[in-house]
């Protein structure tokens, strides 16, 4: 099933709108031209009624007269056939002497209009001539932009020949009262759908920088250990209901982590007073063996040599204490522009005896590093964590194999990383302890405390970095992932 997000459904809608309000238009345009359609065929249906009213009228005068129709009948007889039509004039056309008779009896102006219309004598010539040439009535329409003119010619039939009568009405379809119906109308429909297209884009946009707000606040980085921003208000309502819940979720999962934290904090202090408990325990209980057999044995060169044991069980507990020391105390980084080949060469040098001892080749290898630039790390600190990933290599490397030490400048998610490198060719880590190997007291070997990897975790902890075991290669290779510089 497809999702459709809001901001296109409302894209839809405002298309639907403009859609819509086009068709209203269209509709609304239609039905004007059907009226102005009918306020044509209602004039052209009075003018030829007023001209066969005058031939009516016409013909009555003629039965009415002896030996003739007198020419100053003819106006009276037009005015009375008009006189019933409004808005319609006419007259009485002769082929050979034009105008015989005119009459506009319901003309509106300040008096009786007497005078043709000298615009219009072009079509009623026009027109009389057609009808008395096809002997029946004529009908011609000249549309203008605001009206359409009528005009008929009709045949008279009587005691004069090349007479016709004929009749003018004009229909105004762009002017009126439909017509500023039907503008108002078209207005309002502007108005509303201009307006409702103005406002559900204004809206559109501003939700979808509010949603925009709140998404760049939650992939903003936080400090560390917040799982979720607290959200400024939008002022959107209905995403401000979101918005608080949301706040209070993080507020909940917060509370909730601080539990969790508090928690495995007693648990792991009471799993490292049990580990330092064993690991103390062993030296006391074998310095205790060795003082009580001196006692005993009352023998000068033994008291020698078991005190030489007791001080070497106490170099192991202070050993032990030194880890611990290391590993609790809050670490404040002194960044400088460190020489990370300088860097490497100083602690393969420090383990050099050891690695002959040891049969075991180190590798350096940082072509990886540009020629000028240097990161900005606490040179002794990480100086320290790489001594105890090389000396933890050097120990699970069996003779004739090689320890590496690498270094490069990679490019994480838009981030330069420095990325130190410590892999050995030794039998790999036992699974058993895959899981917690950077846990204080985890360790494969016999004789060793488990602090040297957890030291390692907290100082890149300390430089905002990460230490890892690298899965899918064929070495041991452990990576410090640290920051070029300080964000």
């Amino acid at each position: 099933m497809t999702a459709y997000s809001l901001r296109a459904r409302l894209l839809a809608l405002w298309v639907l709108l403009l859609a819509s309000a086009a068709a209203t238009a269209y509709l609304m345009f239609g039905f004007y031209s059907q009226s102005t359609a009918v306020q044509v065929a209602q004039a052209e249906v009075a003018v030829g009624r007023a001209c066969r009213e005058i031939i009516d009228r016409y013909a009555a005068l003629g039965r009415r007269s002896v030996g003739g129709i007198a020419r100053a009948e003819l106006g009276p007889t037009v005015a009375a056939a008009l006189d019933a039509y409004p808005g319609i004039e006419g007259g009485v056309w002769s082929a050979t002497d034009g105008s015989l008779a005119y009459a506009y009896p319901t003309y509106e102006g300040t008096g009786p209009k007497t005078d043709l219309p000298e615009a219009e004598r072009d079509s009623i010539a026009a027109v009389n001539a057609q009808a008395l040439r096809v002997d029946h009535a004529v009908a011609i329409r000249r549309p203008s932009r605001t009206q359409v003119l009528l005009v008929q010619g009709c045949p008279l039939h009587g005691p004069e020949a090349g007479l016709t009568a004929w009749t003018m009405g004009r229909a105004h379809v762009n002017d009126g009262p439909a017509y500023t119906r039907f503008l108002a109308g078209l207005g309002f429909l502007a108005v509303t759908v201009l307006g409702s297209a103005a406002f559900l884009g204004w809206f559109l946009y501003g939700f979808s920088r509010r949603i925009a707000r709140v998404e760049a606040a939650l992939a903003a980085p936080r400090p560390d250990g917040e799982d979720l921003p607290r959200l400024a208000p939008t002022g959107e309502r209905e995403l401000d209901r979101l918005v608080d819940a949301l706040n209070a979720a993080g507020g909940r999962l917060w509370e909730a982590r601080a539990r969790v934290v508090a928690a495995e904090r007693l648990a792991a202090v009471g799993r490292l007073a049990a580990s330092i408990a064993h690991e103390i325990r062993n030296p006391i209980a074998a310095m205790r063996l060795k003082a009580e057999n001196a006692l005993v044995s009352g023998d000068p060169a033994r008291a020698t040599v078991a005190l030489e044991s007791v001080l070497g069980q106490i170099a192991r507990v202070d050993h032990l204490l030194r880890d611990l020391l290391n590993l609790t105390q809050a670490r404040t980084l002194a960044r400088t522009p460190t020489d990370i080949a300088a860097l490497l060469a100083d602690c393969a040098h420090l383990h050099e005896d050891l690695a002959k001892a040891r049969a075991v080749r180190v590798a350096i290898e940082a072509n990886g590093l540009p020629g000028a630039e240097r990161p900005q790390i606490d040179g002794v600190q990480v100086a320290r964590a790489l001594d105890n990933m090389l000396l933890n290599a050097l120990q699970h490397t069996p003779p004739g194999g090689t320890v590496r030490l690498g270094a490069e400048r990679v490019t994480v998610d838009g981030m330069v990383r420095l990325h130190l490198r410590v892999t050995d060719s030794g039998p790999g880590i036992d699974p058993a302890i895959r899981a917690g190997l950077f846990e204080p007291f985890v360790t494969g070997r016999p004789d060793g405390t488990g602090l040297g990897l957890a030291i390692v975790r907290e100082i890149a902890l300390a430089h905002r970095g990460t230490v890892g075991l690298i899965d899918d290669v064929p070495e041991t290779t452990f990576v410090l992932d640290l920051p070029w510089r300080p964000s």
